[in-house]
């Protein structure tokens, strides 16, 4: 058995901006995981918001590749149980690895992710894409210069709803708006009935995820359904959203990768919860990895690979919002001769 780590540096078409960052390149690892046989990729990308680097990544990769050179033979979900002590508190490297091996899983047995888990593709949801906060102008730049059928509208500054107003007058696109847990219990609640008239979906972290009264108050008054997003990082989080939350949206690089997510959706159903899947500002190793458990969601995020200028593999393409499988096993990754 053999591990490589690869970091990329993946460049934006547009500077990214939420509300608490901004960024034109994207760090991120790929892990590669060799059989003998068949190799299967994984990847997270870095970020400064929770803390995590490549660097620190792949350290903590390392120090389980005992581990997994002796359980190689393993299913993901064995292996995923038998590193899960040392990596816990690294769910990015988690999620790196168990995608890896996910990949290779599906290579040894001839099949793609979906077919593995006996999944219907025919009916998956149209995945948005992703409006970064910035000015009026630039925003309405970004949404004409590509079209789209649903839209995530990143929130977070003084002219929220005009941002969303000046928007709608350009499409027709489903909103989505994503506070990134910036606003108060009185601004959501104001905001939700002024957004509920402007075609918006839901709203998602619209509170600081420790606001756990504000989510109380805002529940019940809230004009729009709410997602659960920072509030939801790992599968204990699940059950306590429900009655805050009408929804969570799962990121496998914070639960600790595909292992886990299908947990957590699962346990979501058991709750009454919506179930989303989100991305990172990811290439297409990522965002290939996201897609065979679409026919499972209500909603999905995956643009980060579109939002790149070059991307770093081929895999899953999304076109118009619909996913299309590469006829390849696994994931269906595979890496550019860059």
């Amino acid at each position: 058995m053999r591990l490589h780590f690869k970091s990329f540096d993946l460049q934006l078409k547009d500077t990214f901006k939420i509300s608490h960052e901004s960024r034109d390149v994207q760090p991120t690892l790929i892990v590669k995981l060799e059989d003998g046989i068949h190799t299967g990729y994984g990847e997270a990308a870095a970020t400064r918001y929770y803390g995590v680097t490549v660097e620190g990544m792949v350290n903590a990769i390392k120090k389980v590749q005992p581990l997994v050179n002796n359980n190689i033979d393993c299913s993901p979900e064995e292996l995923w149980k038998i590193t899960h002590p040392q990596l816990k508190n690294n769910p990015f490297a988690q999620c790196a690895l168990d995608m890896a091996m996910h990949d290779l899983e599906g290579k040894r047995r001839g099949l793609p992710l979906y077919k593995m888990w006996n999944l219907d593709t025919g009916n998956i949801p149209v995945t948005s894409y992703t409006i970064g906060l910035d000015t009026i102008e630039e925003m309405l730049r970004k949404i004409n210069a590509f079209p789209w059928p649903v839209y995530k509208i990143k929130m977070g500054s003084p002219e929220d709803l005009k941002i969303v107003k000046e928007l709608r007058k350009v499409t027709n696109a489903v909103f989505r708006v994503d506070a990134n847990a910036a606003w108060t219990v009185e601004e959501a609640i104001e905001n939700s009935r002024v957004l509920k008239h402007l075609n918006v979906q839901f709203i998602e972290q619209p509170l600081h995820p420790e606001d756990v009264e504000g989510m109380k108050k805002l529940y019940k008054a809230s004009a729009l359904p709410l997602i659960a997003d920072e509030s939801c990082l790992k599968e204990e989080d699940v059950e306590k959203c429900a009655g805050f939350f009408h929804g969570i949206n799962i990121k496998l690089t914070k639960c600790g990768g595909i292992t886990p997510a299908r947990r957590m959706i699962n346990q979501a159903r058991k709750s009454g919860l919506k179930v989303m899947i989100g991305c990172m500002t990811e290439s297409t190793v990522g965002i290939s990895a996201i897609a065979h458990l679409a026919p499972l969601l209500d909603y999905v995020d995956m643009d980060g690979a579109l939002l790149l200028k070059n991307d770093i593999a081929e895999g899953v393409t999304i076109t118009d919002g619909k996913v299309h499988f590469p006829t390849r096993n696994g994931t269906g990754v595979k890496l550019l001769d860059l």
